[in-house]
């Protein structure tokens, strides 16, 4: 367990009572990996992995961001294995709207039919009668595509009728995607891509804020390790931290509704990431960092 981590502060998600910490835990790296098929089949060290999701909940982590297409499956059992019984704190996030081929493919699956089947798989995997939020994501790999999300959305919004998803929420989004689903139902959260040098969102992030919307940056750290600047490297130096712990403390003090989800299989590195919590960044620091989205 972590000594003396803040985790940042808490966030109450817009229509609920629930407060989460601000630094949470991302799921997906919990799965294996299968020659190039990546995030699945199970991880070469379960018990590993069970190690590191009880210590993330010990240290006060309270947000956990999974998929039932991690894996696939995978990481919502690792999950219910480790944590089931669940804190009563704990605040699980799903997400639908893909699935995997056989060849490790990642595709659309937006389907009546899918969706449905996608949300009982959830609850089944990770022992749940209700999915706490659930987040549908669009777009490509990294990026949002336009288009309507209405049907998808709708087919959602009557599995939360029907009592089986408390909170809804989207991910790899347009803003004009966001609001027309803000016609359709209540949103509580968007996760996108965000990070030092991929800024698209600023704006956004701003406009979710004063409607107390979560944001949560996915690929915080521009992929799996950081982001390659000499500049995050020698404030990094200055402060005394690694890269990766400056890039998640720019995250969260870039605005009070983000919401961090690093994920890690290592309990060396969630340490890490759980302390960049605590990293006061000077606002001389901030500025070069912000800097750091010209350069690139």
């Amino acid at each position: 367990m972590v000594e003396g981590v803040s985790l940042a502060g808490n966030f109450t998600f817009p229509g609920s009572s629930r407060n989460v910490n601000r630094m949470g835990y991302g799921a997906m790296q919990l799965a294996g990996r299968d020659g190039n098929k990546v995030v699945w089949g199970p991880p070469e060290d379960v018990e590993g992995a069970i190690a590191v999701l009880r210590e993330a909940v010990a240290s006060g982590v309270n947000h956990i961001d999974t998929s039932d297409f991690y894996g696939p499956h995978v990481t919502n059992q690792i999950i219910r294995k480790a944590l089931f019984p669940y804190p009563d704190d704990l605040v699980i996030v799903t997400k639908v709207g893909a699935a995997r081929g056989e060849d490790g493919s990642w595709f659309p699956s937006f389907s009546r039919e899918a969706l449905k089947a996608a949300v009982h798989d959830n609850l089944r995997n990770l022992g749940l009668e209700v999915l706490e939020m659930v987040n549908l994501r669009r777009g490509g790999v990294h990026h949002p595509a336009e288009g309507s999300i209405e049907a998808p959305l709708t087919v959602l919004a009557e599995l939360q009728q029907q009592g089986l998803i408390r909170h809804l929420g989207l991910s790899n989004v347009t803003a004009a995607q966001i609001a027309e689903a803000r016609r359709i139902v209540p949103i509580v959260c968007v996760q996108n891509h965000y990070n030092l040098a991929h800024r698209a969102d600023d704006a956004l992030i701003d406009d979710l804020a004063r409607d107390g919307i979560a944001y949560v940056p996915f690929f915080p750290l521009g992929g799996f390790s950081p982001l390659q600047s000499a500049t995050l490297s020698d404030t990094a130096a200055r402060l005394g931290a690694t890269p990766m712990q400056v890039a998640l403390a720019w995250l969260l003090h870039r605005s009070p509704n983000i919401l961090v989800i690093p994920g890690t299989s290592s309990l060396n590195h969630l340490r890490e990431n759980l302390q960049a919590a605590t990293l006061q960044i000077p606002a001389e620091a901030l500025a070069s960092l912000n800097s750091i989205e010209k350069e690139s």
